[in-house]
């Protein structure tokens, strides 16, 4: 293989290595635009930059040999930290923002009777302010007490929620 292929690596996927090979062939046999975006330059049926972003997304769970190969032979670059998706919040970071919602409208208004449509604006911890349906909230709250853990029900009821 080593003849064939000097940048052979059993080691790696052999799918990531064809997709790079896919994207050197074109920059090297016509100077082509390496494609940082999907659905810009196709090349034997095979789109490039749905292969070039994750790299770039991705540039930490690469190797360090990887790396240099896309940076060097292909010019591809880490993607920015502008360029990168904000990371998705969990389950329990969205129960922490319903809670908090919860209590600053208590903490207002001295109750949780809170209107259907009502939407409570609130401060994350990334210091943005968000909007959440706090009526819609508190209401399937009280429908769902059953399926609810114990400790948040004990919260909920430290707060005001009434659940009859």
């Amino acid at each position: 293989m080593e003849e064939i292929d000097p940048s052979w690596c059993p080691a790696w996927l052999v799918e990531w290595q064809r997709a790079f090979h896919l994207t050197r062939q074109p920059l090297e046999e016509v100077g082509g635009e390496l494609p940082t975006e999907p659905g810009v330059v196709m090349h034997r049926g095979e789109d490039l930059g749905r292969w070039v972003k994750p790299q770039r997304l991705g540039w930490e769970k690469l190797t360090t040999v990887q790396q240099w190969m896309c940076e060097q032979v292909l010019g591809i670059t880490p993607a920015t930290e502008d360029e990168k998706p904000k990371p998705r919040r969990t389950q329990a970071d969205k129960w922490a923002m319903k809670y908090e919602a919860a209590k600053q409208f208590y903490e207002r208004e001295g109750h949780l009777q809170v209107p259907r449509k009502h939407v409570e604006r609130i401060v994350g911890e990334d210091q943005q302010e968000r909007e959440h349906k706090l009526g819609a909230s508190i209401s399937n709250q009280r429908s769902r007490a059953a399926s609810l853990s114990p400790e948040r029900v004990k919260q909920l009821s430290r707060i005001g929620v009434r659940w009859t």
